[in-house]
């Protein structure tokens, strides 16, 4: 015969017991984080052909990203697109391209507002066909300019604003450190805005050890004289005469 039966806290010997709880006694709870949902399937390209001007210009403009550091802005207050003859000979001249590429469907699903991205998945992506840059949107970007031997330089990562929080940033970074150190190239810099300084921090980045700081070059804005160069640093404007070539004897 089984016998089943409940014990109450009050029967049990003092060394079971569970600590009296006073009014002074403070729960401590973990603060509440939300799980980053799972990157829906994708497609991580290097191949530069698999970049298309058309579709990556319009990435640049539905993430109102510039390629400049002082963009030109619409009416709207939004960033003009960015010139595509200029995009292509950028293209041309980058030593590294990652592109990244996933289902329309899915870009549609996590666009929609009432999109629940943790609810969605299951049978459904089993089902999917696998994605290429042939069947699939362009949703991230990422470029370098190198010599090809000793630095290199990160520019113009950028991920649909619908698939932020995924980290596809990361993997594009991380994409792009992998073929540069595979070709002996460590010294990797990162020209950032103030917002996107967290993201390389978390990508590995952090200040230069040497302490160098960057300088920027000031677009020349008008000439006074034949050939000379005139540019604003601060409220000071300075003129830089034209190199004269010395006279032969």
């Amino acid at each position: 015969m089984a016998v089943a039966g409940g014990i109450r806290a009050a029967h049990l010997p003092s060394k079971f017991q569970p600590p009296p709880i006073t009014p002074t006694s403070k729960t401590t709870q973990k603060p509440f984080h939300r799980p980053r949902p799972p990157p829906p399937p994708l497609f991580i390209s290097t191949n530069p052909t698999h970049v298309n001007p058309h579709h990556l210009r319009d990435l640049y403009t539905l993430s109102n990203h510039s390629c400049h550091r002082f963009p030109s802005l619409a009416p709207d207050g939004r960033i003009e697109p960015v010139d595509l003859d200029k995009l292509r000979i950028a293209l041309s001249h980058s030593n590294v391209v990652v592109s990244v590429f996933s289902r329309p469907e899915v870009v549609s699903h996590y666009s929609s507002s009432e999109s629940n991205s943790m609810g969605f998945g299951g049978d459904w992506f089993r089902r999917v066909v696998p994605v290429t840059p042939e069947n699939g949107t362009l949703v991230g970007f990422g470029r370098v300019v190198s010599d090809g031997g000793l630095t290199a330089s990160i520019y113009d990562v950028v991920v649909i604003p619908s698939l932020r929080g995924m980290g596809i940033g990361k993997m594009i970074v991380k994409r792009i450190i992998s073929v540069l150190t595979s070709r002996g190239i460590y010294d990797i810099a990162a020209l950032c805005s103030h917002e996107e300084r967290l993201f390389f921090e978390a990508c590995g980045f952090g200040e230069d050890s040497l302490g160098a700081t960057t300088m920027m070059y000031t677009r020349t804005a008008s000439s006074c004289e034949a050939n000379d160069m005139v540019k604003h640093v601060g409220r000071k404007l300075l003129v830089a005469p034209p190199v004269r070539q010395p006279l032969k004897s």
